[in-house]
């Protein structure tokens, strides 16, 4: 794809991995993984990315992501799963995704497990750390206290691998001591599961903090995609969706 997008994140694509090998460099860490989050972005961007050399595509709202997600079949991409998850979505997601980040309450880890099993998968999965001073429940993510409880549910659970740990920087504070105490609680689940070691944390405007406290994974959306379109990828009847329909 030759046309204006493609340059437009092209562009962009080479200024956020200049960012993370820079963050990692002063780090001295390993080359974080970029996950492009491309909610409200239509197939054709996904297929763009693909061509640039993205390899992983990050999606929140499963009816959004099921659907862009049977268009780039084509594609060998890494889907992750990153919204807050109800359960009843649970066997859709399942049925996409390569890693599911949002894993934050038993009964969520219950319907998963029993996903997975329909469809003879062992699905990796995150555990989403509620990075909140005082938890607000409508941001997601276990309480940290829960979290070991939550780790004993998961690994209870054959049909789920737990792979690491998952968190959103509080709104409107420093991300440094949020992502400190995620970094905290990755340490704990590796004691437990010593493979576990994603951390799931950074996005546009903190991926630098992010790497400093130890991100494996960023999930990184403006920077690369741009402002959310005025035209959205949208769902229409029958559950497919069209490229460019207005809100």
């Amino acid at each position: 794809m030759n046309d204006p997008r493609t340059a437009e994140l092209a562009q962009n694509l080479m200024a956020v991995r200049a960012r993370i090998q820079a963050a990692c460099e002063a780090a001295g860490r390993p080359v974080a993984k970029l996950i492009v989050v491309t909610k409200f972005f239509g197939a054709d961007d996904v297929h763009r990315l693909a061509a640039l050399g993205v390899a992983d595509v990050g999606e929140n709202r499963d009816q959004e992501a099921s659907a862009k997600h049977a268009q780039c079949a084509d594609l060998e991409l890494t889907w992750h799963f990153i919204g807050q998850l109800q359960s009843n979505k649970a066997k859709s997601v399942v049925s996409y995704a390569d890693l599911v980040h949002t894993v934050d309450r038993p009964g969520l880890v219950k319907a998963l497990d029993k996903a997975a099993h329909a469809a003879s998968k062992r699905q990796d999965v995150l555990i989403q750390v509620n990075l909140d001073p005082t938890p607000r429940p409508e941001r997601g993510g276990s309480a940290p206290d829960d979290v070991p409880g939550l780790l004993d549910r998961v690994l209870a659970a054959d049909g789920l691998r737990v792979r690491g740990v998952m968190g959103v920087a509080p709104l409107g504070e420093d991300p440094g001591p949020a992502f400190a105490r995620l970094s905290q609680m990755a340490a704990l689940v590796r004691d437990e599961v010593p493979d576990a070691d994603v951390i799931s944390a950074g996005m546009s405007q903190d991926l630098e903090v992010a790497v400093i406290h130890g991100a494996t994974h960023l999930r990184i959306g403006t920077a690369v995609m741009g402002s959310r379109p005025n035209v959205r990828y949208r769902p229409v009847k029958g559950g497919k969706f069209n490229e460019g329909e207005a809100q």
